[in-house]
């Protein structure tokens, strides 16, 4: 983008990076780091899984909601341009018919431009799944607080809100707003007034132990671990920023399942979301395995979300093929039956 066309306003700033965030993904194949350790990781085939296909049972329930599979379409976009709306729109309509729940990306872009409001107004296109509003968490340094996240969640009509973790792409922004501190009280005043659970999420380089912890004490139950090794938002932002600094950091972090193995001693206090590099079923399968109870999936979702509903619904139909699969071969008739079930793992020699 050349200086004399750049947008003047922030609202304007806003919805161009969601636009160049889009275009980056689709033009830089080396964006998707194919390194989140789920190959790493090989499962326990059953010869005789004593189980029928057809009996496989793959519900689950997320925010006192039935769903139909362990699959969260996690945050994407938004803002005030149509093509942003007609993506989240295809998304939400997909959840409503996949009856999975729906994350949406960053609503700061609707807090300052009235104009972004109506691409996260979703409640009409999935009146029973499960949707997450969504703001950075930094914000509440930066002016935000109980009202800006009232309206993300109301404008939504949303079952919780993701407060997003994102200090190394924020460090790699021009733009970026890098004042993390005493964040994790602020955390914890906003989780006091707010009347839907908070869900802590990193946007792919992990929650460490010592970010649960914080969490844990702030009053926060529900965690999205969101791994390295799928897309990386240092690389994204360094096509944006012209800097070398995102290319030098676009592997820095923890794997998803780094991440969700150091989950293990908070697993009977909080929720674990697993994201960050979830590609098929069979990478959902080792989540939950892994204490994942729900799997986030982004990066597949965006070409057929910028073309159709349909599109989506296939692709998550797909997935779930996989899943079930994966399940029946593992002899696992439940969900139950895998969460946290380290028998279903291959030892390594």
């Amino acid at each position: 983008m050349t200086k004399q066309n750049k947008p003047t306003t922030a609202s304007q700033q806003i919805t161009q990076r969601k636009q160049d965030h889009i275009d980056a993904i689709l033009k830089d194949t080396q964006i998707e780091r194919n390194q989140s350790g789920f190959d790493d990781i090989r499962l326990m085939h059953r010869g005789l899984p004593q189980c029928d296909l057809k009996q496989i049972k793959t519900a689950t329930h997320f925010l006192n909601k039935e769903i139909s599979f362990p699959f969260l379409i996690a945050s994407m976009t938004g803002g005030a341009a149509q093509n942003l709306g007609n993506i989240n729109r295809h998304l939400a309509e997909a959840a409503e018919a996949c009856q999975v729940p729906m994350a949406v990306g960053s609503q700061r872009a609707m807090i300052l431009d009235q104009a972004a409001q109506p691409t996260f107004a979703l409640r009409q296109y999935a009146p029973t799944a499960p949707l997450i509003a969504n703001l950075g968490a930094v914000q509440l340094n930066y002016g935000f607080g109980l009202d800006e996240a009232k309206r993300a969640v109301e404008t939504l009509e949303a079952d919780a809100l993701y407060l997003h973790l994102n200090p190394l792409q924020e460090v790699i922004q021009p733009e970026g707003d890098t004042n993390f501190s005493g964040l994790a009280d602020k955390i914890h005043q906003l989780s006091q007034q707010i009347d839907v659970p908070i869900i802590l999420k990193e946007v792919g380089a992990g929650l460490s132990p010592q970010d649960i912890e914080l969490g844990l004490q702030a009053g926060i139950q529900y965690f999205d671990v969101a791994g390295r090794g799928g897309t990386s938002w240092s690389r994204i932002e360094a096509h944006r920023a012209d800097n070398p600094l995102g290319f030098a950091f676009q592997d820095w972090g923890l794997t998803t399942i780094e991440a969700l193995r150091m989950s293990h001693p908070y697993q009977s206090n909080a929720f674990f979301i697993a994201s960050g590099g979830i590609r098929n079923g069979i990478d959902m399968i080792k989540a939950v395995i892994m204490g994942g109870r729900l799997c986030g999936v982004a990066a597949p979702l965006l070409v057929p979300a910028l073309n159709s509903t349909e599109n989506v619904i296939q692709c998550i139909e797909q997935f779930k093929r996989e899943f079930t699969t994966a399940q029946f071969l593992l002899g696992a008739q439940c969900m139950d039956d895998l969460y946290l079930n380290n028998a279903l793992i291959m030892p390594k020699h």
